[in-house]
């Protein structure tokens, strides 16, 4: 049984392997800077996607357990694909298209 409560920006969250608190938004990127990734929630996150010199955002929102298992290793085991980006990055990321 999967309990999420979400109160502003804090989620509390029984997943066993996953921290008690976790403060969204969170935010990664890839280790060749090619996307930026905001996560606002344990179902959502927003990405900046550069293709040559063009760039693109998505928004996604997960539906089924794949997905939701690709935001929870964005949060949890980012170290093989992602890193630790901030704010400020994504936001300079956003102002290039």
């Amino acid at each position: 049984m999967l309990i999420i409560v979400t109160l502003t920006s804090k989620v509390y969250c029984n997943f066993p392997f996953m921290s008690s608190e976790i403060i969204f938004p969170v935010y990664r990127k890839y280790k060749n800077e090619k996307s930026f990734f905001k996560i606002t929630s344990p179902t959502e996150f927003e990405e900046i996607k550069f293709l040559g010199n063009r760039g693109e955002i998505h928004y996604f929102k997960a539906k089924i357990l794949p997905d939701f298992n690709f935001i929870l290793d964005m949060i949890n085991d980012f170290e093989p694909y992602w890193e630790v980006s901030s704010e400020k990055e994504f936001k300079m990321a956003k102002s290039k298209i």
